[in-house]
Protein backbone atom coordinates (compact mmCIF):
# COMPACT_ATOMS: atom_id res chain seq x y z
CA UNK A 1 0.00 0.00 0.00
CA UNK A 2 1.33 3.43 -0.91
CA UNK A 3 1.95 5.80 1.93
CA UNK A 4 -0.44 8.74 2.10
CA UNK A 5 1.04 12.18 1.73
CA UNK A 6 0.74 13.84 5.13
CA UNK A 7 2.56 17.08 4.54
CA UNK A 8 0.16 19.00 2.32
CA UNK A 9 -1.01 21.47 4.97
CA UNK A 10 0.17 23.22 8.11
CA UNK A 11 -1.79 20.91 10.42
CA UNK A 12 -0.19 17.79 8.98
CA UNK A 13 3.27 19.32 8.85
CA UNK A 14 3.34 20.22 12.54
CA UNK A 15 2.00 16.79 13.48
CA UNK A 16 5.59 15.53 13.36
CA UNK A 17 7.46 16.28 16.63
CA UNK A 18 10.79 16.85 14.87
CA UNK A 19 9.26 19.53 12.68
CA UNK A 20 7.77 21.24 15.73
CA UNK A 21 11.24 21.18 17.32
CA UNK A 22 12.72 22.85 14.23
CA UNK A 23 10.01 25.51 14.30
CA UNK A 24 10.80 26.20 17.95
CA UNK A 25 14.51 26.55 17.15
CA UNK A 26 13.77 28.97 14.34
CA UNK A 27 11.67 31.22 16.55
CA UNK A 28 14.85 32.56 18.13
CA UNK A 29 16.77 33.44 14.97
CA UNK A 30 17.47 32.68 11.34
CA UNK A 31 19.64 29.56 11.03
CA UNK A 32 21.46 27.51 8.40
CA UNK A 33 21.04 23.77 7.99
CA UNK A 34 24.44 23.35 9.65
CA UNK A 35 23.33 25.48 12.60
CA UNK A 36 20.24 23.30 12.99
CA UNK A 37 22.22 20.06 12.66
CA UNK A 38 24.52 21.21 15.46
CA UNK A 39 21.69 22.48 17.67
CA UNK A 40 19.48 19.43 17.25
CA UNK A 41 22.21 16.76 17.02
CA UNK A 42 20.44 15.26 14.01
CA UNK A 43 21.88 14.21 10.68
CA UNK A 44 21.98 16.74 7.86
CA UNK A 45 19.63 14.67 5.66
CA UNK A 46 17.07 14.50 8.49
CA UNK A 47 17.14 18.26 9.05
CA UNK A 48 16.94 18.95 5.32
CA UNK A 49 14.02 16.53 4.88
CA UNK A 50 11.97 18.21 7.62
CA UNK A 51 12.89 21.71 6.43
CA UNK A 52 11.66 20.78 2.95
CA UNK A 53 8.26 19.86 4.38
CA UNK A 54 8.09 23.08 6.40
CA UNK A 55 9.11 25.06 3.34
CA UNK A 56 6.45 23.30 1.23
CA UNK A 57 3.67 24.46 3.57
CA UNK A 58 5.32 27.90 3.88
CA UNK A 59 6.06 27.64 7.61
CA UNK A 60 9.69 28.46 6.94
CA UNK A 61 11.28 30.68 4.35
CA UNK A 62 14.66 30.07 2.78
CA UNK A 63 17.19 32.79 1.97
CA UNK A 64 20.34 32.05 0.00
CA UNK A 65 23.52 33.95 0.74
CA UNK A 66 26.48 32.62 -1.18
CA UNK A 67 26.67 28.90 -0.53
CA UNK A 68 24.57 29.12 2.63
CA UNK A 69 20.84 28.64 2.92
CA UNK A 70 19.26 30.45 5.85
CA UNK A 71 15.87 29.48 7.24
CA UNK A 72 13.46 31.54 9.27
CA UNK A 73 9.98 30.94 10.62
CA UNK A 74 6.93 32.41 8.92
CA UNK A 75 4.73 32.77 12.02
CA UNK A 76 1.79 34.20 10.09
CA UNK A 77 1.41 30.81 8.40
CA UNK A 78 0.44 29.35 11.79
CA UNK A 79 -2.70 31.51 11.78
CA UNK A 80 -5.01 28.67 10.57
CA UNK A 81 -4.01 26.64 13.62
CA UNK A 82 -4.61 29.56 15.95
CA UNK A 83 -8.01 30.21 14.41
CA UNK A 84 -8.98 26.54 14.71
CA UNK A 85 -7.80 26.37 18.33
CA UNK A 86 -9.71 29.54 19.24
CA UNK A 87 -12.98 27.61 19.38
CA UNK A 88 -11.67 25.60 22.34
CA UNK A 89 -10.53 28.52 24.50
CA UNK A 90 -13.87 28.69 26.29
CA UNK A 91 -13.18 25.21 27.70
CA UNK A 92 -9.68 26.08 28.86
CA UNK A 93 -10.82 29.14 30.74
CA UNK A 94 -13.39 27.26 32.80
CA UNK A 95 -10.92 24.45 33.44
CA UNK A 96 -8.36 26.93 34.74
CA UNK A 97 -11.00 28.58 36.95
CA UNK A 98 -11.91 25.19 38.38
CA UNK A 99 -8.25 24.40 39.02
CA UNK A 100 -7.77 27.77 40.71
CA UNK A 101 -10.80 27.15 42.95
CA UNK A 102 -9.56 23.67 43.82
CA UNK A 103 -6.07 24.93 44.69
CA UNK A 104 -7.52 27.72 46.83
CA UNK A 105 -9.66 25.16 48.67
CA UNK A 106 -6.62 22.98 49.34
CA UNK A 107 -4.56 25.97 50.50
CA UNK A 108 -7.35 27.07 52.86
CA UNK A 109 -7.56 23.53 54.29
CA UNK A 110 -3.77 23.33 54.75
CA UNK A 111 -3.71 26.73 56.49
CA UNK A 112 -6.61 25.67 58.72
CA UNK A 113 -4.89 22.38 59.64
CA UNK A 114 -1.64 24.21 60.45
CA UNK A 115 -3.45 26.48 62.90
CA UNK A 116 -5.00 23.52 64.73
Amino acid sequence: MARLKTTHDVFSAIGEPKRRALIEMLTTKEMTVSDLVDAMSWSQPMVSKHLAVLREVKLVKERKAGRYHYYRIQPEELRPIQEWMHQFEKYWGSTMDQLDNYLNTIQTKVNSDEKN
